[in-house]
């Protein structure tokens, strides 16, 4: 009988976190050091991604960074070349980096509709491809983490561009799980609903709206990002090593009714 606990164990493996110093990279990046893994995050600053660094550090743990933007295919490049130099490899990508802009697709310019894509798709393709090289030619397996949303599964108004972007994360990871199941890659995504970020704080502060969309969700609250932790050390653990290309929804119920 396997032990249990062991399946679970992600201490020693290296991670790759982009969008590390927004809510849910933030997260993500302290709860993988907490359980042992040693974090490369990135960013579009230094200035944001040096706090959380040195706060890990300070926490006993494992940490460097290096700024970049996942849209730019050479500075992603960079990333994972220093992520190698420094921590000897990569076994965890997760990819938290993202953009929204809400508005009428009437109303809705080109250059902003081409921004969500590139920050959102490009930025995931983007990772994917030059930290899953890393992978293959490691010879050891990993496991990719994509951040989706429920309104890549779910259409609603004004959201054309965003939720495009998300649905071709979804079917990103599905490709990728297709493609790299052979060399013991694991590609998934975490799909939430609304969780607090600095994007979304104003739908917890309007008290009308916030009590507006609890009606939508059966648990009767919106989403914090610790509320992830637990699915991102199942999908980086040797727990979900029979799983791949799947979008697992972390929305308290949204998506279930």
């Amino acid at each position: 009988m396997t032990d249990v606990s062991s399946i679970f164990d992600v201490s020693g493996k290296v991670a790759l976190i982009t969008g590390a110093t927004g809510s849910f990279g933030r997260a993500v990046s302290l709860g993988l050091a907490r359980a042992g893994v040693k974090v490369m995050a990135t960013g579009r600053t230094d200035e944001t991604l040096k706090p959380l660094v040195e706060k890990i550090q300070a926490e006993g743990g494992d940490a460097a960074y290096k700024a970049a933007d996942p849209a730019v295919y050479e500075e992603v490049v960079k990333v994972v070349d220093d992520t190698k130099l420094i921590f000897g490899g990569i076994d965890i990508l997760v990819t938290a980096a993202g953009l929204s802009i809400v508005k009428p697709i009437t109303e809705m310019t080109e250059e902003e509709f081409d921004r969500v894509q590139r920050a959102n798709v490009h930025g995931s393709w983007h990772f994917c491809k030059a930290a899953g090289q890393v992978m293959i030619e490691q010879g050891r397996g990993g496991k990719v983490i994509l951040l989706g949303s429920a309104r890549g599964e779910l259409g609603l108004a004004n959201y054309s561009a965003y939720s495009t972007s998300k649905g071709a994360v979804h079917l990103l990871a599905k490709n990728l799980g297709c493609e790299w199941g052979g060399y013991g890659i694991n590609v998934n995504v975490i799909a939430p609903t609304v969780f607090r970020s600095n994007l979304t704080q104003w739908m917890f502060d309007d008290d009308a709206f916030y009590k507006n969309f609890l009606k939508r969700i059966p648990i009767g609250r919106l989403g914090e990002p610790e509320d992830f932790i637990g699915t991102v050390i199942y999908l980086s653990s040797k727990a979900s090593d029979f799983m791949t290309g799947a979008v697992i929804a972390v929305d308290g119920g949204y998506t279930a009714g």
